[in-house]
C-alpha cells in the first residue's frame, strides 16, 4: 500500500469498512504509526474513497458496540431473543464454581490456556472472554488465532465494546454466563485484547479492569483466579518483582477474596514475592497458593506458539509468563475435580 508516496502496511476491518479489493484508494489513520505505539507498525483503513455508504454488512443483531462513533458495528448479542439464548441467560443465576482465570494482559492468556489443557486434557473446553480495555476487533489478535488453532481455546466471547468472537456479550456479567451456559466452558480466562493503556499513576491503566473481572466471577458463584504480573526483566521500577497494578488490583479493586496462584521459581525470587504480600497483609485477605507453571510452557513450546510481552520472550522473561501458566495449572485441577462431580 503506497501512502503519501511512502509503502507501508495498513489494516482492514470489513465489518467496519465494507469490503475493500486491490486498487481501491482509501483514507487511512496512520496516528498510530506517527506516534509509535504498539500496533506493529500498521496503519488503518477507515474509508474507501468513492463509496456513498456502507451498505448492509453487518449481522442481524441489534445491539451496537463502539456506540456512537463513525464506526459503530452491529452485532449480534448473546443476551437479545433472537440469539436463542436469552431463555437460558434469562434463568442463570450461578456459574456454579466455574473457574475463572483473570488475567492484566493480553499475552497471558495463552500461558493460561496452555496450563487448562495441559493439566485436564484436550477435552476440557476453554472459553477466552475478551474485554474491550486493549484493541477492540478479536481479528487483530494473532495470538488467539494460532491458539484456536491449536485447541488449546475452543470458543471467545467479546464483551463490553469488544466484537468479532463467537459470542457476543453486552458486559463482563453476561459474558461469564454464557462461557457457563452456552460455551460449555469448563474453565474461563479473562482478559483484554492485545494493548494496554498505562500512564505510570495508581489507577491509571486499563488493566484495573482485571479486579472487576474477580469481582464479577464472585457475585456469580464462581471461583475467582488472578494471575499476578511478575517480572525479573522489566526494567521498569514499578513493574519489578510483582507489579505495581497486581498490587494496586488485589489491595483497592478487588472486593472479595480471591486465589493468587504464584509460580514455582528460585527461593530468593519466590521469598521476595511472598514478603512483599505479606507486608501488604494481602496474604490475610486472599488465598496465596503456589503451583508449578513449567508444564504450561512446555505446552506452548510443543505447539510452537510464540508469544512475547513487550517484546521480551519466555526465555527473556520466563517468570512473567509462568505466573499464569501457573494459574491455568491450577484452573486445569479444579476443572477436573468439577468434572469428576457431575
Amino acid at each position: 500500500m503506497v501512502c503519501e508516496g511512502v509503502y507501508g502496511v495498513a489494516i482492514c476491518y470489513p465489518e467496519l469498512t465494507g469490503p475493500v479489493t486491490p486498487g481501491d484508494s482509501v483514507i487511512l489513520n496512520t496516528g498510530a504509526v506517527h506516534l509509535g505505539l504498539g500496533t506493529g507498525g500498521y496503519h488503518f483503513v477507515i474509508w474507501v474513497e468513492g463509496r456513498e455508504s456502507l451498505g448492509e454488512i453487518r449481522g442481524p443483531g441489534h445491539i451496537i458496540k463502539a456506540r456512537y462513533t463513525p464506526f459503530q458495528v452491529r452485532c449480534l448479542a448473546v443476551e437479545e431473543e433472537s440469539s436463542g439464548y436469552q431463555n437460558t441467560l434469562q434463568e442463570s443465576a450461578s456459574i456454579r464454581g466455574l473457574p475463572i482465570v483473570a488475567c492484566e494482559l493480553h499475552s497471558m492468556v495463552a500461558p493460561v490456556a496452555a496450563g487448562i489443557k495441559e493439566t485436564a486434557g484436550d477435552k476440557v473446553q476453554v472459553a477466552y472472554v475478551m474485554t474491550d480495555g486493549g484493541a477492540l476487533p478479536l481479528s487483530f489478535s494473532r495470538l488467539i488465532s494460532d491458539l484456536r488453532d491449536k485447541a488449546l481455546i475452543d470458543t471467545v466471547i467479546t464483551c463490553g465494546h469488544a466484537f468479532g468472537g463467537d459470542f457476543e456479550a453486552i458486559n463482563i456479567y453476561s459474558a461469564l454466563c454464557a462461557a457457563k451456559e452456552c460455551a460449555n466452558a469448563d474453565a474461563v480466562v479473562v482478559a483484554m485484547g492485545p494493548g494496554q493503556a498505562g500512564t505510570g499513576t495508581k489507577y491509571g491503566f486499563s488493566g484495573i479492569e482485571q479486579g472487576q473481572a474477580i469481582n464479577a466471577a464472585y457475585s456469580l458463584e464462581g471461583t475467582p483466579i488472578l494471575a499476578p504480573r511478575i517480572s525479573f526483566s522489566d526494567l521498569r521500577r514499578r513493574h519489578q518483582g510483582v507489579s505495581h497494578h497486581t498490587m494496586t488490583v488485589l489491595e483497592k479493586i478487588v472486593l472479595t477474596r480471591c486465589i493468587v496462584v504464584l509460580p514455582e521459581m528460585p527461593w530468593a525470587k519466590w521469598n521476595l514475592i511472598r514478603a512483599r504480600f505479606n507486608t501488604e497483609n494481602l496474604d490475610r485477605r486472599h488465598i496465596i497458593i503456589t503451583e508449578c507453571g513449567v508444564s504450561a510452557l512446555q505446552r506452548l513450546q510443543r505447539d510452537e506458539i510464540d508469544v512475547t510481552t513487550m517484546g521480551r520472550t519466555i526465555q527473556e522473561d520466563p517468570e512473567f509468563f509462568l505466573a499464569p501458566g501457573a494459574a491455568g495449572v491450577y484452573a486445569g485441577k479444579l476443572a477436573l475435580e468439577m468434572r469428576a462431580c457431575v
